[in-house]
């Protein structure tokens, strides 16, 4: 157990600190979540929304602009000794440059990410949209609408960091091997994401297969049985092959996500019954969802989050298509 423990902190270590700067800018946005002193699954909904800033991230007005902040949204800060959330040690506060929106969802939404460009600019460069939402929900999260972004371009892993920060300050307390445990998986998938960097699709239908395969190793463990490397090695080329992507997936990068994946069976995450259910419907949205945005405006539960999000989807994504198609008509 203590073994399993030390290669998985070593892998997230590896893959956050490989970065030239570890940091974003995160927009939480609460819903469904437990107000106790730790919790497996959120249970209940976050008292109000939060954005948190990166302490080394600069322009805060801008990044709120860019998160669709308002004056409702509790603001707080991410510093390096906030990195001990996705567990890390001696952080400077400068290497904390992501920032993060966190809102509530409707009930049964599960835990969607949008990843919304900087100043027209993609900054996260290796984390996607999915990779956000797997993580979220092994580690406990559910029913929120999870917006990053970064006013320079950072890795994305440290994203999370603000996301806990905010649960944890609603009284929303996430286990500490559980948060753990998917921080690793988020770093596991990380190499097959950027082999398959050409592949829109490829992100989706992987964290599909992954988040599958977690509740699928959930309902074994919850049968009694003793979940081997070898039982989530077998469980995930299942589930690979499903998604037509098993040749696109080195077998290295099905052992490391494997070894991430029994980490998830022991924490105690994998007890809940709530996670099997929560982890199998993120899967089947996973499954088609490609690009950056997997939140929409319905999703929101609070009228002044939609109204938020379906004007930043006016202006970044429906006035650039409009006035694109003017300016060839004028030519």
């Amino acid at each position: 157990m203590q073994t399993k423990k030390i290669i998985t902190t070593t892998l997230l270590a590896t893959a956050l600190l490989g970065a030239t700067t570890v940091t974003a800018t995160v927009l939480v946005q609460p819903n469904a979540v437990q107000a106790a002193a730790t919790t497996n699954v959120q249970t209940r909904a976050l008292s109000k929304s939060y954005v948190v800033y990166g302490a080394g991230a600069s322009d805060q007005s801008a990044l709120a602009t860019t998160l669709g902040v308002t004056d409702s949204y509790e603001k707080l800060t991410t510093t390096g000794a906030d990195a001990s959330y996705i567990g890390l040690s001696g952080v400077a506060d400068s290497a904390m440059i992501s920032s993060v929106a966190i809102a509530p969802a409707e009930p049964g939404t599960g835990t969607l990410v949008n990843i919304k460009n900087f100043d027209g600019k993609d900054n996260i460069t290796q984390v996607t949209s999915q990779q956000y939402a797997m993580a979220a929900t092994m580690a406990g999260v559910k029913d929120v609408i999870i917006t990053v972004t970064a006013n320079q371009q950072v890795s994305g892993q440290a994203a999370l960091a603000g996301v806990y920060k905010a649960l944890d300050t609603d009284g929303i307390a996430l286990n500490e091997q559980n948060t753990s445990a998917a921080n690793n998986m988020l770093a596991a998938t990380t190499d097959a994401v950027n082999d398959n960097k050409d592949d829109k699709a490829y992100p989706g239908k992987l964290t599909s297969a992954v988040t599958n395969t977690a509740s699928e190793l959930a309902e074994k463990k919850q049968d009694g049985q003793n979940i081997t490397i070898n039982i989530a090695i077998d469980q995930l080329n299942i589930n690979l092959d499903k998604q037509g992507i098993a040749e696109k997936t080195s077998d290295a990068a099905v052992q490391t996500m494997a070894q991430a994946l029994v980490g998830v069976a022991d924490a105690p995450i994998s007890d809940s019954s709530s996670f099997v259910d929560n982890a199998k419907s993120l899967s089947n949205k996973l499954e088609n969802s490609a690009g950056d945005a997997m939140a929409k405006a319905k999703d929101f539960a609070n009228s002044e989050d939609v109204k938020q999000a379906a004007n930043w989807f006016v202006t970044n994504i429906w006035n650039p298509i409009v006035n694109f198609f003017k300016g060839l008509l004028n030519k």
